[in-house]
């Protein structure tokens, strides 16, 4: 119990900290109790199996913290209306354990280096491994650091600059110091350092705070523009309608609380959420100019003049034998593939459609990672949630939506992508002005999932500063200025539609020309450290 108490209450720390319910500033000292216990165990414990504690240790913190945070995955359902227990017990598992993997390294880094070179490497591995989360295929950032303060925008005007991933590095080196600060205390108990380090840690807190308010309450950007948008909340569910309503009667729906909120006024936009057509199946790319459903929607444009219309649909396309065919296409007969897409797209009455195929995925429901590798081994492991169970195609580029109607370039951010910070700043660099996100969160029910994500996207207005005009399919759509706060929002579980007045900007912030700067610098920082330890050891054999 020594040891297991100062992991229990790092896990409880951490839990209590995160958004939407937590008190952030529990963030910096969340990790003191489980570094205090892991230096206690390592110097001063008879225990044999040090790193196997260790590891056990710290995998009851992260597991806490994991369940906590992210256990409104089990609201999660299989097709046939039982909750998916794979939904949650996978990602939490896998979760904890990763973020153990990182902790156990420390810890060996630690016995070898010493305590400081041990805390700088936890600081470098912990960011390097954030930065890994949030690129590879079993992607899942959700509890990276710095999101905690995504409900506190005036206190994180700062990202504009370094980011979330920023705000990670700032958390890690409080906690660092915070454990130096109590480590001294309990060698020396001299009070005049003790003094200096609680000087240095305050400062180290306020300072930044001090920054965002003062950026806060002086932001004075001029909009280049301003477009009215009208975000349609159809209220679809997910399991059931999604699947066996008409899809001529889910559009009526659409274009009906279209028709009813726009009555009093010109709409610059109309955007619908997230794969929010056809309903069952999905809409050939070769074919949308034949589609019955969208050129539905261009009738209902061509009744609104210099109207646009934006949502999110599933699509697909075939593949013939001898041509390029993408790795996640299936074959559906002798010689024909299909790669289906969760994807964006903007109609005007006369134009073009425009496309922009989802790139972040869903690890498990959308992708199978690392299909050629873990196929073999796991056989179909998909988690169905209904409609297409198959990894998804993906675009490499992310795509901007011009229009001869209005000034607006319209970022097409579908759900899952609004939680990554660099990846977002793509669609500024190629010319976005306003980030529209078209998201379904209505699979978790009433739970702090579609809370914590609408919150995430508050950090990547002020990343980039960029307004947000966020549709969800059950709610919570919003309207988020460029400084992150909420103008207007919606009840989840309204049929409804929100009106917003979009301000546009232009220019790129620090953040957006350099994107994760800290993060790399701490890869490098990793490298360094891991090459200096084994140019020591070579040395050392040789003396």
């Amino acid at each position: 119990m020594k040891y297991l108490l100062p992991a229990l209450i790092s896990g409880l720390l951490l839990s209590i900290s995160w958004p939407t319910f937590g008190i952030p500033f529990f963030i910096f000292f969340a990790l003191v109790p489980l570094l205090m216990a892991e230096h206690s165990l390592t110097r001063f414990s008879g225990i044999k199996r040090k790193g196997w504690a260790v590891f056990g240790m710290s995998y009851l913190t992260f597991l806490i913290w994991n369940i906590v945070t992210t256990g409104w995955l089990y609201g999660s359902k299989n097709p046939d209306g039982s909750h998916s227990i794979a939904a949650v017990v996978i990602p939490v598992l896998a979760n904890s354990l990763l973020y153990s993997l990182v902790f156990i390294l420390y810890h060996w880094y630690k016995r070898a280096q010493g305590t400081y070179w041990g805390l700088a490497f936890f600081v470098a591995i912990w960011m390097s491994f954030e930065k890994f989360h949030l690129g590879w295929e079993l992607t899942w950032p959700w509890l990276n650091l710095g999101n905690v303060f995504s409900d506190y925008p005036k206190l994180i005007q700062w990202y504009d600059t370094l980011g979330a991933t920023g705000g990670s590095f700032w958390i890690l080196l409080i906690n660092v110091y915070i454990f130096y600060t109590v480590r001294t205390w309990e060698a020396g108990r001299v009070r005049k350092d003790l003094i200096k380090n609680l000087s240095v840690i305050a400062a180290g807190i306020l300072i930044p705070f001090g920054i965002s308010l003062a950026k806060y309450y002086s932001f004075n950007e001029k909009p280049s523009g301003q477009i009215s948008v009208l975000l349609l909340q159809p209220e679809l569910d997910p399991y059931t309608e999604k699947y066996s309503k008409d899809s001529t009667q889910i559009l009526n729906e659409l274009l009906t609380l279209a028709t009813e909120h726009s009555k009093n006024g010109h709409i610059d936009y109309f955007i619908g959420p997230e794969t929010s057509l056809p309903g069952y199946g999905s809409i050939s790319e070769t074919g949308m100019n034949q589609s019955s459903l969208l050129n539905a929607v261009r009738d209902f444009m061509r009744a609104k003049p210099g109207s646009i219309f934006a949502t999110g649909i599933s699509s697909h396309q075939f593949f013939a034998e001898g041509t390029n065919i993408p790795k996640n296409a299936y074959q559906i007969g002798s010689g024909t593939w299909v790669e289906s897409y969760n994807t964006a797209i903007q109609i005007e009455p006369d134009r073009p459609i425009q496309v922009y195929h989802k790139g972040k995925l869903v690890p498990g429901v959308e992708i199978f990672p690392y299909i050629n590798t873990l196929k073999p081994v796991l056989g179909d492991a998909m988690i169905n949630l209904g409609g297409t169970v198959a990894s998804l195609g993906t675009d490499e580029e992310r795509k901007v939506f011009g229009n001869n109607f209005n000034p607006g370039k319209l970022a097409p951010i579908i759900c899952y992508e609004s939680i990554y910070g660099e990846f977002t700043a793509e669609f500024v660099k190629n010319g976005a002005n306003f980030l529209a996100i078209m998201t379904n969160d209505s699979w978790w029910g009433v739970t702090q999932g579609h809370k914590q994500l609408l919150s995430y996207a508050k950090l990547r207005a002020i990343e980039t500063r960029r307004e947000i005009a966020r549709s969800a399919n059950s709610g919570i759509s919003a309207h988020i200025n460029a400084q992150g706060e909420t103008e207007a929002d919606t009840l989840y579980g309204d049929q409804t539609a929100l009106y917003a007045k979009i301000n546009l900007y232009d220019g790129e912030t620090f953040y957006v020309r350099t994107g994760d700067l800290l993060s790399r610098f701490s890869i490098f920082a990793l490298g360094f450290l891991v090459f200096y330890t084994l140019i020591s050891k070579i040395r050392e054999k040789k003396k």
